[in-house]
């Protein structure tokens, strides 16, 4: 593996006021896919009805204050696995028992190695990234999300003989997202967000010892992850701005882990060539700001997620303003940026508020955003 890239030539940053990505499925939408799944509407009846909300989901978030749209996720069933089912040597598979979150379950959904991993170019995720492109119309930036390709360490077994440790499908697996990544850049994509949960391995000493359990060694893999990332957008064009998301789990308003940055904080803030970090600052799992003393690149937007996606409850604007001050005494403010602390809906079951609980929150974030970047405006 490489983690080599090309000297940053410019600046490319996130908007001061961003989102993870992820929407609240409409019922409308819910229930297509119900009949979709149960042979009752044909594939072309469930892409119009879901072309038809991600054309209202987008201006609603134009209307809500946001400057990148994405397609909300709506024709995905799981953040992540819809992207690696769609990468060749990677199956579906049911696991018996569902992700644990803190006190809830996920589907019995998995995925599991069982040939050579590759990209053939014909993954379904570019034409979703066309049709959103021409949704969304010229002049409005969109913003594409997949997970990262350290997603796939949490797989449900390799059923192959062609990788013989837990870390060596890395090899194939980097140059596929590399091809992946050039077809969305040639697709029109000028923006794309890496998703990974993966990191928060090393946040605790309970989850380094889940690491273990997976046969590698934590002090080890912290550094395989970042050349995952590395590689993976390893010769990007100069105008493709990457950012990362980095997250503790949500489903249905829960989480999965818990812990500070500060158990990988020098290898995500020094050795990462992302342009921005979008980060869980939202609670207490988080802990604080002090891991972002490892922030040494003047091109490196932190991206706060300081208003929480889970529940709908805003929070009070001048404790969001004074945190901010506090994470500027760290980074400077000019890098820094406000987020939602994740998506609303990283699989269809979607978090626990409702459409316009959500909306609200979105519009705290532009309102905050504009209050303390632009207030002249």
């Amino acid at each position: 593996m490489t983690a080599n890239l090309p000297e940053t030539k410019s600046v490319r940053t996130p908007f001061k006021a961003d989102h993870v990505g992820s929407f609240l499925r409409p019922e409308r939408l819910k229930k297509a896919r119900e009949q979709f799944k149960e042979d009752l509407i044909p594939r072309e009846e469930l892409t119009r009805v879901e072309d038809e909300e991600i054309t209202k989901l987008v201006s609603a978030q134009l209307e809500n204050g946001l400057t990148a749209v994405t397609d909300g996720e709506f024709r995905r069933t799981w953040w992540h696995m819809d992207f690696l089912l769609g990468l060749d040597g990677i199956e579906y598979t049911e696991t018996g028992e569902g992700i644990p979150f803190n006190g809830v379950k996920t589907k019995a959904h998995g995925y599991k190695v069982t040939g050579k991993i590759g990209y053939s170019g014909n993954h379904p995720f570019l034409d979703h990234f066309r049709k959103l492109q021409e949704i969304a119309g010229e002049g409005v930036k969109v913003k594409y999300t997949i997970p990262s390709p350290n997603m796939l360490f949490f797989h449900s077994g390799i059923e192959t003989d062609l990788y013989q440790n837990g870390e060596d499908f890395y090899k194939d697996l980097i140059p596929a997202y590399r091809a992946f990544i050039k077809d969305l850049y040639d697709a029109g994509c000028r923006y794309l967000q890496l998703d990974d949960t993966a990191w928060s391995l090393f946040f605790s000493e309970e989850s380094r010892a889940l690491a273990r359990v997976f046969g590698s060694d934590p002090d080890q893999l912290v550094h395989k992850f970042a050349e995952a990332i590395n590689g993976a957008i390893d010769g990007r064009p100069d105008d493709l701005l990457v950012t990362m998301h980095i997250c503790r789990g949500n489903f249905r308003s829960s989480y999965a882990s818990s812990g500070s940055y500060e158990g990988a904080s020098e290898v995500i803030f020094s050795k990462l060539n992302v342009d921005a970090l979008f980060l869980e600052f939202d609670d207490e799992r988080s802990g604080g700001f002090e891991p972002l003393r490892f922030v040494n690149r003047p091109d490196l937007t932190i991206v706060l997620g300081l208003v929480t996606s889970k529940f709908p409850e805003l929070e009070d604007e001048e404790q969001i303003k004074a945190r901010i001050r506090e994470a500027a005494t760290y980074v400077p403010l000019s890098q820094l940026a406000l987020s939602p602390q994740c998506g609303f809906a990283s699989t269809e079951e979607g978090n626990i508020l409702t459409e316009e609980e959500q909306w609200a929150k979105v519009r705290h974030v532009a309102k905050i955003a504009k209050d303390v970047w632009d207030p002249e405006a």
